[in-house]
């Protein structure tokens, strides 16, 4: 991994509880990032907090996971922890102590549709 690269993964670990977020292909790519990154949450880590954090580091990736206006998460993209499919609970939930503590990654997937 490059230095640039492996600065812009571990951007925004700083304070905070260190989060890490595995991203889809997709966005890896427009935002030009590995397969992992790592994000700084103050306070409960929540949905939302986890993807402030990430949209706050990574600026081109918001409106991407998420409306810009409503907040709501793209039809297109579920989330992921712990074996388990967040994509439906409330953005405030907390999530498991596993990823707030940074043994598992918070997953975020890009969906597939057809028939």
């Amino acid at each position: 991994m490059t230095e640039a690269v492996e600065g812009a993964a571990n951007r925004g670990a700083r304070g905070g509880t260190e989060v890490r977020v595995r991203l889809p292909a997709q966005l890896r790519e427009l935002a030009r990032l590995p397969a992992e990154v790592r994000v700084g949450v103050a306070g409960p880590v929540t949905q939302r907090a986890v993807l402030d954090a990430l949209e706050s580091c990574y600026p081109v990736l918001k409106g991407t996971i998420r409306d810009r206006v409503t907040a709501r998460r793209r039809p297109f993209i579920r989330f992921y922890a712990c074996e388990e499919d967040f994509s439906n609970a409330a953005p405030d939930d907390a999530l498991p102590e596993d990823v707030a503590c940074g043994r598992q990654p918070f997953f975020i997937v890009g969906a597939m549709a057809g028939g």
